[in-house]
């Protein structure tokens, strides 16, 4: 299969797509003085992307324009914005640019889009004026803007600890192909971890499979485990989610995963027949009411 690049030149300008991801296995180690949870989890890039357009703009304004099927903020409540400030401040900069987010990735829906947004644009704009400045500089911006954003500037497939800021890449290939399903339902993620009750044992037995695993490089068993400990108090949050999951797994379709603190579910498949991926969409649609879309993992 052949995935599109992630920058591609525009006649004026630059296009910077933004993958969206999902956790195959997120683990809670604990609260942290800070108020944090210590969390350790797998992610991996998929190719599904919301789109940044970046193209002269007027004056020393920063324009942003949100278009799309999904819904997105404007001006300094979206991410894309306030990272275009803090890299052209960190680098001494004051220049003109339009963007124009295209959002195809649902906010709210525990695959990462946001954050994967500003990481496009701080990649971005760091390519189109020529910023110069180090990948360890970009991570330092990111860090300044929310914990995941570091995981989407660097390669496909890593193991994220601390708040999600520390990233570890993994360097083994896992393809996969996964059917991603959408309800329309927003997870507040500050309400998820509010209900997080922890338990230790569960996270001392989940935590030394993972550790095993990943350090034999098997993570298609990584995932097959499932394991998201953020389930219980999301579904304690939100019941229609958790009823949506019994649903899915009487369709006998295989272990039925949440993506960070929700909402999508997804199922990883061991094959990539489009047909038999038609028909399972159909299925769902059919004993649910609610859209899904398939998936690969992306290269970059």
């Amino acid at each position: 299969m052949t995935h599109p690049q992630q920058f591609e030149p525009l006649a004026e300008g630059l296009l910077v797509r933004a993958p969206a991801k999902v956790n195959l296995s997120l683990l809670i180690a604990g609260k942290r003085p800070d108020g944090f949870h210590e969390i350790e989890t797998v992610m991996a890039k998929i190719d599904w992307y919301d789109e940044l357009r970046i193209q002269p703009g007027r004056g020393n304004r920063i324009e942003l324009v949100c278009d799309g099927p999904c819904w997105a903020p404007d001006g300094k409540d979206n991410l894309v914005y306030r990272a275009a400030e803090q890299i052209l401040r960190v680098a001494g900069r004051s220049e003109g640019v339009r963007l124009t987010l295209t959002k195809n990735v649902p906010a709210g829906s525990g695959l990462g889009g946001a954050s994967s947004d500003a990481a496009a644009t701080l990649t971005g704009l760091n390519r189109y004026f020529d910023l110069q400045l180090s990948p360890s500089q970009l991570v330092d911006v990111a860090a300044q803007l929310g914990s995941d954003i570091a995981f989407f500037l660097g390669g496909p497939l890593a193991l994220c600890t601390g708040r999600g800021e520390k990233i570890a890449p993994l360097t083994t290939r896992f393809d996969f192909t996964a059917l991603l399903i959408l309800p329309d339902i927003n997870v507040s993620t500050a309400k998820v971890y509010a209900h997080y009750i922890h338990d230790v044992p569960e996270y001392e037995r989940l935590s030394r499979a993972a550790r095993t695993h990943i350090a034999e490089g098997r993570i298609d068993r990584l995932a097959r485990m499932c394991a998201n400990m953020l389930e219980t108090s999301c579904y304690r949050v939100c019941a229609e989610l958790g009823q949506l999951k019994r649903i899915l797994e009487s369709l006998d379709i295989g272990p039925v995963c949440l993506s960070g603190s929700g909402s999508t579910l997804y199922v990883l498949a061991n094959h990539a027949d489009p047909a038999d991926f038609d028909r399972l969409r159909a299925r769902v649609a059919s004993e649910t009411g609610h859209s899904s879309i398939v998936v690969g993992n992306n290269p970059w």
